[in-house]
């Protein structure tokens, strides 16, 4: 998933998701917390293939993916395109008007604008760039 989209929370907490994440995230996805101050959203898909990884891991590693799970809500886009972000989640990550769509990668993110904007520059500086194409040893 790629692109940067800036929608707003409706009053009932519902967000529009751009067409082309749409396609991709499919009718039915997955919202859950993320390592960063947003949420991340997964395809079924996608959803499957963390659930079987996490399955495959001892149980004392697995109690440690609990706050994903616990947090996590299965999602389902309206006919306008939108989705319902549960409260206690919108509430974690402090999402409450200009919320920033991400694609990336494998998921989606839905970040607050404000938050998102202070993070981007830093992360699409030069050097920033250079570190992760190194990496990836381009």
């Amino acid at each position: 998933m790629t692109g940067e989209y800036q929608h707003s929370l409706d009053a009932k907490g519902r967000l529009f998701i751009p067409a082309r994440l749409r396609e991709e995230l499919g009718a039915e996805f997955y919202v859950t917390l993320s390592m960063d101050r947003c949420l991340c959203a997964y395809s079924a898909e996608q959803w499957k293939l963390f659930s079987d990884k996490v399955n495959a891991m001892p149980y004392v590693k697995q109690r440690a993916m609990r706050p994903l799970y616990a947090f996590a809500s299965r999602c389902e886009l309206d006919a306008q395109g939108r989705v319902l972000l549960p409260q206690n989640l919108r509430e974690r990550v402090g999402l409450t008007k200009n919320v920033t769509v991400l694609g990336s990668n494998n998921h989606a993110e839905f970040w607050d604008s404000e938050v998102w904007a202070g993070l981007r520059d830093a992360e699409a500086s030069p050097e920033n760039i250079a570190a992760v194409m190194q990496e990836l040893d381009f």
